[in-house]
C-alpha cells in the first residue's frame, strides 16, 4: 500500500483490528505519502518546505526513527530546533515527535536532564538549540534534523557550526524541516547542488488534519502571501508590499567600512521582559561620506530592563558612539533610568513616536531607494525583518524590533527634526 490512508480510513482500520492497525500505524514507509520518504540521489542536505499540518514534522521525525534503528550508525544525532524549549516540545515530545512514533518496545529513552535520547540499541540523539551556535563546537555527528531553520535566531550561524560537525560515518546527511520564509539560509539551501528539496501543501495531509481545518483557513487566506507561505509552503522571495526588496539591500551592501562620522546606538525598548515578550531592537547605524552606514545588529531577546541596557550601553562604549536613541513610548521615565543605572554619563536621546511604524518608516525607505544608506555584512537578521514588514506594522506577524530601532537610528542621523510628530527629550 503507498500513499495516505483511504479517505475511508476509519473503516479500513477497524476492519484490521487492534494489533493489524497498530502494526500499520508503526510501519510507516507503508503508508506515508511519497513526498514524506526520503529522495533518492547523493544527497547531503533533505529541505523539506511545508505548510502547517502538512507531515513535514512526522517526516523528520520518521526519518530520525530509521536512522536510530541502524545499529552501525557511526554516532549520534542532532536534533535542532528554533530553540531547547521547542526541539523537546515538538521533536520530542510532540504529536508527530520521537516519542509518539516508535511502538512500545522501540520506544527511546528521553533524558530530560541531559537533553539526551537513547534507543534500545544504544544510538543516541542530541538536543540542540539554532539560537546557540557557539554550542556546536565540540560534538561530532553521523545525522542530524533540523526542525523550523526558518524561525531560527542565529540561523546561518548555527547551521554552519553544525556543518563542521557533520562529519562521521561514510555518509553524513541531515533533514531541514520548516515553514518556507525567504532568509539568507534557506536561500542558500535551496540553491545548494547537494540540496533535494521536497515541497508539501497543508492540503496535501487532509486525511490527518482536523474536521474543518482547511475549510476555515483556506477560505481564509487562500492566494494571500500568507496562505501561500503557510498553506501551499511555497518560498516567495519578496512581500510584494514591503518597503524594502532583497536584491535591493544586497546591492548596498559593503565589503569595507568606510570612514564614519557621528555614530548613535538606536534601541526599542520592550513594554515586558519575560520569555514571550518582545526583543530589545539595539542597531549601531553611523553617518558617512554616501549618508549612513548600518553597522551592527545587536538585538536582544529575551530583553529584561537591565539587560538590555547593559547591552545598549556596552554597545555604546564598543562602536565608540556619540549617543544611545532610545524610544520611550512605553515608560519613558523607566527607560531613561535604566540607562542611566548602567551609565549616568551616556548621552541619551528620547524619541515619543506619534505615527503608526509603517508611516515613520516610509521617509527611512526613500533614503535607501536614494542609496542613501549603507549595510555592512552580518545583517541578515535586520534584512530578513526589514523584507517581511508589511503595513499592519508586523514583519511576520512578529513585532519589528530591529527595524523600529533602524527607523530610530536613520531619523536621528538623516531626517532629523524633518520628520513631523517625533519629540526629542
Amino acid at each position: 500500500m503507498t500513499g495516505s490512508p483511504p479517505t475511508s480510513g476509519q473503516a479500513f482500520v477497524a476492519a484490521l483490528g487492534d494489533a493489524a492497525a497498530e502494526r500499520l500505524w508503526y510501519d510507516w514507509p507503508s503508508w506515508a505519502r511519497p513526498e514524506q520518504l526520503p529522495p533518492e540521489g547523493g544527497w547531503r542536505t533533505w529541505l523539506i518546505l511545508g505548510g502547517r499540518g502538512s507531515g513535514k514534522t512526522r517526516a523528520g521525525a520518521e526519518w530520525v526513527r530509521a536512522r536510530a534503528a541502524d545499529p552501525a550508525l557511526d554516532g549520534p544525532i542532532a536534533l535542532v530546533g528554533e530553540t531547547m524549549e521547542q526541539a523537546r516540545a515538538v521533536m520530542v515530545e510532540g504529536e508527530s515527535g520521537l516519542l509518539a512514533i516508535h511502538p512500545d518496545d522501540e520506544v527511546p529513552h528521553f533524558d530530560r536532564a541531559r537533553n539526551a535520547i537513547r534507543w534500545p540499541n544504544g544510538n543516541v540523539a542530541l538536543l540542540m538549540s539554532g539560537a546557540e551556535p557557539e554550542r556546536f563546537r565540540g560534538p561530532q555527528f553521523a545525522a542530524a534534523w533540523c526542525d523550523e531553520i526558518g524561525k531560527w535566531p542565529k540561523a546561518d550561524a548555527a547551521w554552519d557550526m553544525l556543518q563542521f560537525g557533520l562529519r562521521l560515518g561514510r555518509n553524513p546527511q541531515q533533514v531541514a524541516t520548516t515553514t518556507p520564509r525567504p532568509t539568507r539560509l534557506i536561500k542558500r539551501l535551496v540553491a545548494d547542488p547537494l540540496t533535494a528539496m521536497t515541497r508539501m501543501r497543508s492540503a496535501d495531509n487532509a486525511a490527518m488534519l482536523a474536521p474543518g481545518f482547511l475549510d476555515e483557513i483556506v477560505g481564509r487566506y487562500q492566494g494571500t502571501r500568507l496562505g501561500r507561505q503557510e498553506l501551499d509552503g511555497e518560498l516567495i522571495e519578496d512581500r510584494p508590499d514591503a518597503l524594502w526588496k532583497r536584491g535591493e539591500l544586497e546591492a548596498l551592501r559593503l565589503g569595507d567600512r568606510p570612514a564614519l562620522g557621528r555614530v548613535v546606538v538606536a534601541i526599542d525598548p520592550p513594554v515586558t521582559g519575560h520569555k514571550r515578550s518582545d526583543g530589545c531592537g539595539i542597531i549601531v547605524a553611523a553617518t558617512c561620506e554616501a549618508g549612513a552606514v548600518v553597522l551592527c545588529d545587536r538585538t536582544l531577546k529575551p530583553a529584561p530592563p537591565l539587560a538590555w541596557a547593559k547591552a545598549a550601553i556596552s554597545t555604546y562604549g564598543a562602536f565608540d558612539a556619540d549617543a544611545v536613541v532610545a524610544e520611550v513610548n512605553q515608560g519613558g521615565d523607566l527607560v531613561k533610568e535604566m540607562l542611566r543605572q548602567v551609565d549616568p554619563n551616556v548621552p541619551v536621546i528620547a524619541v515619543n513616536a506619534t505615527r503608526g511604524k509603517w508611516l515613520r518608516a516610509e521617509p527611512v525607505a526613500a533614503l535607501y531607494a536614494q542609496h542613501k544608506v549603507r549595510h555592512m555584512a552580518g545583517l541578515s537578521e535586520l534584512e530578513d525583518e526589514m523584507c517581511a514588514f508589511g503595513p499592519d506594522g508586523l514583519s511576520d506577524g512578529h513585532s519589528p524590533d530591529r527595524v523600529d530601532a533602524l527607523v530610530w537610528a536613520l531619523t536621528e542621523l538623516l531626517l532629523g527634526k524633518s520628520v513631523p510628530r517625533v519629540r526629542r527629550g
